[in-house]
């Protein structure tokens, strides 16, 4: 029997809300409830977790996402961890859609430490570790303080399966990005800004969207899945710039993007086919070589048909040597983080103008060397194929 498909739990942690009494809960998706796990308003141990980060001290609910190793794991083995950072991006691009339309401030938190999140959770940090927070809304008033001690959480659990093979890789790199003191935390969050250095070759794409877009975002969400087939079917150049300027906006105030955004241009009307590098500062595709790479594209998606007839396929490529010299280790779980931010930000850009899209896995190497030497050093992180679905696919 093999364990659920999606690894990650939500939890939230509140003060006094309309309907709702302070404390941590958990969010059950398969009857849309939550359970009481600890009542109090424990909003102060993320403050002090978070060292004082404002957007956590003011904030009436933070909502924690932790993901469970075995979930992916069986299938993925090893190569979950990036997977952690893939499919939680996605989650948070539909939590930040769902926020902005509610017009609620809401800001990505990864700076936190690591341990004292766990515990508040009661998280078996062999099997499980909280991986990203969301603020969510503001309030002037700060949180009081938690209580002095916080005892154990003892729930009884349902097996995942009956057999579970254990992964120690998983937990050395999570522990590896793993913050220890809130002196840590302060380090991460006040890194240097990055120069971005600018470059030419560059075709300006459209100010203007593509497709009027009518459905709310709720409808969006609730449409969006993952295309199992395209057709070889151009789209409008339009369509291409509203998903690139729509999803590749800074995810954390202060830091540039940590990702490169490389292109295969199948099929846009209006647009050679070839390869080319996105400028997210003003909007302008630099084309590295021209020509027809679909079957270059299927091999790279390692060898998915999907990666050959999408119309577009974006790769998130990222130095990660100068990452993690500047950002140490935590690095490597934002780079992966943001990279499922802004490929669920493209899914949703996507099926908003009726298009379709997917997230598919690559040869690494192969998707580097393909975009050398402009790519070169850099590592692939991600990758979403756009398209037209076909029907009934």
């Amino acid at each position: 029997m093999q364990p659920p498909a999606h690894e990650f739990e939500l939890y939230i942690v509140c003060g006094d809300l309309p309907h709702l009494k302070a404390g941590l809960y958990h969010f059950g998706p398969g009857d849309f409830a939550l359970r009481l796990l600890r009542a109090g308003d424990y909003r102060d141990v993320l403050a002090h977790a978070t060292a004082g980060q404002e957007s956590v001290v003011h904030a009436p609910v933070t909502v924690i996402c932790a993901g469970t190793y075995w979930r992916n794991a069986w299938k993925y083995r090893a190569r979950t961890y990036r997977h952690f950072g893939w499919d939680n991006g996605t989650m948070l691009a539909n939590m930040l859609a769902m926020t902005a339309a509610l017009q609620l401030p809401s800001e990505v938190v990864l700076g936190f430490v690591d341990a004292e999140v766990n515990r508040l959770l009661g998280l078996d940090s062999e099997r499980e570790a909280a991986f990203s927070m969301v603020s969510i809304g503001r309030v002037n008033t700060k949180p009081p303080g938690a209580p002095a001690e916080i005892p154990k959480l003892s729930f009884p659990t349902v097996p995942l399966s009956q057999t579970e093979v254990d992964y120690p890789e998983l937990r050395r790199m999570h522990e590896a990005s793993s913050l220890e003191s809130i002196e840590e935390v302060l380090e991460w969050r006040t890194q240097a800004k990055a120069d971005i250095a600018g470059r030419n070759t560059s075709v300006h794409l459209p100010i203007s969207g593509g497709t009027e877009v009518t459905d709310t975002i709720e409808q969006v969400i609730l449409r969006r899945g993952s295309a199992r087939k395209f057709e070889r079917m151009p789209i409008a150049l339009e369509q291409l710039s509203t998903i690139l300027n729509a999803s590749t906006r800074a995810v954390w105030p202060g830091f540039p993007l940590l990702n490169d955004v490389y292109l295969i241009a199948n099929a846009v009307d209006g647009l050679t086919p070839g390869a080319y590098y996105y400028h997210p500062d003003n909007g302008s595709l630099e084309s590295l070589k021209q020509g027809n790479f679909r079957s270059e594209a299927r091999h790279l998606a390692l060898q998915q048909d999907l990666g050959g007839d999408a119309a577009a396929d974006v790769f998130f490529l990222a130095d990660l040597n100068a990452i993690l010299e500047r950002f140490g280790n935590r690095g490597y779980r934002a780079v992966q983080l943001e990279a499922g931010i802004l490929g669920g930000k493209m899914y949703l850009a996507s099926y908003a103008q009726r298009l379709g899209a997917t997230g598919l896995t690559f040869f690494d190497d192969d998707v580097t060397n393909f975009f050398s030497p402009h790519a070169k050093g850099k590592s692939a992180v991600f990758l979403v194929a756009l398209g037209k679905h076909r029907k009934g696919a």
